[in-house]
């Protein structure tokens, strides 16, 4: 284990596998990823890899929007296929302010310069006959969202990090931060001891605690999130579907899976990845009466991770006032797979060049919970 690194990333998760990428690209070869388990044995590789752009927040539509020129590049750029298809994503509304709220968002994203457009009942029926729209008002729908693979993704990073020289230490915990007169000096692992100046917390449902390791609070909880999945069907899914007020989401995986999840709106904040049969119930008998063709369809699996949420749902992306060096990219509220390339990028160009260049990470600042709080809507 290397004694000296330029910066030390804790977590790997894509958030964090990507941040080392990208400081390589930028010629810093001298980094170390530190992840306590496995590589995408986190939030990462428990998602359900949706990539997508339309947001309520400006913000989270230019990092989306940054994040797909990468994904779409992604094969050539890494070298990796991780099963990545733009499928687009459709966001079903199923009452009048819903319907009003995906009307305003289109009008934003479309600003942004993103492609998206408002489908009608009828339209919805007819591009996607295997849907249930008794009670669909509209829907808004994305072609260049999609989804792709975490776990291929996620090892991608890393493998092209550690051949640009990065270090990447699996089952390797931090167990402590040495700040020396608001300058981090090293950070205590149990496998040794690293000199650094330089720190980013990438550590996803742990953010908080990685945060109290150098004395800097950050306002996250984790809650548990739990996906199920099917046996494999032909091919009948192309979009990503999702709806909010109806708490879902589906789609289909290259090799024919139907993979779903749904938030709990009655979970507390925990580490629990315990998957339950409340949710299994719930969408056992939720998804048929949308979808018939899932009726007779057998569960292979279930499974549950952890959504690492910020106040407003959206990421925290800054540097410590108190603390020199000391970066986070956490809190990303279920959405860090779809963020970690822009992600990744901004941070390489912040730590390095001193500020972001092509990623606008202004308002993800810690300094944004001072005041009033303006939530992200497009959360499940």
């Amino acid at each position: 284990m290397t004694e000296k690194a330029s910066v030390v990333v804790i977590g790997g998760g894509i958030v964090g596998t990507a941040i080392a990428y990208y400081l390589t690209i930028k010629g810093q070869r001298d980094v170390v990823v530190l992840e306590k388990n496995y590589l995408s044995s986190g939030s990462t590789g428990r998602c359900a890899g949706g990539i997508r752009q339309q947001w309520s927040e400006p913000s989270n539509v230019r990092l989306a929007m940054r994040s797909v020129r990468h994904f779409e590049s992604f094969k050539k750029e890494l070298g990796a296929d991780i099963e990545y298809v733009q499928g687009g994503y459709l966001l079903l509304a199923f009452d009048e302010e819903e319907e009003t709220l995906f009307r305003n968002n289109v009008e934003m994203q479309k600003k942004e310069g993103l492609e998206v457009s408002i489908l009608s009942v009828d339209e919805v029926k007819k591009r996607f006959p295997y849907i249930v729209v008794d009670d669909v008002k509209s829907a808004s729908f994305c072609p260049t969202d999609g989804h792709a693979n975490p776990h291929l993704a996620n090892f991608a990073y890393a493998r092209a990090a550690k051949k640009n020289g990065a270090w990447i230490y699996t089952h390797t915990r931090a167990l402590g931060i040495d700040v020396e007169n608001g300058q981090i000096t090293g950070v205590e692992t149990d496998r040794g001891y690293i000199k650094t100046g330089v720190v980013v917390n990438a550590a996803g449902g742990f953010s908080r605690q990685v945060g109290l390791l150098a004395g800097v609070d950050i306002p996250t909880e984790s809650y548990r999130h739990q996906i199920m999945v099917t046996e494999p069907l032909e091919h009948i899914l192309d979009p990503m579907i999702i709806s909010f007020s109806r708490n879902f989401y589906m789609r289909q995986t290259v090799s024919g899976n139907i993979m779903m999840g749904q938030g709990d709106e009655d979970e507390k904040p925990s580490f629990n990845h315990d998957p339950s049969w409340r949710f299994l119930t719930q969408m056992s008998k939720k998804m048929p009466g949308l979808f018939p063709f899932l009726e007779k369809v057998r569960v292979l699996r279930h499974w549950a991770g952890l959504y690492n949420m910020s106040p407003d749902a959206q990421p925290i992306i800054d540097k410590a006032e108190d603390v020199s060096d000391y970066y986070c990219a956490v809190g990303f509220s279920g959405h860090g797979f779809m963020l970690a390339p822009a992600v990744g990028e901004g941070l390489a160009d912040w730590i390095i060049d001193g500020s972001p260049k092509e990623v606008d990470l202004s308002n993800l600042g810690l300094d944004r919970f001072t005041g009033e709080v303006k939530r992200e809507k497009n959360v499940v």
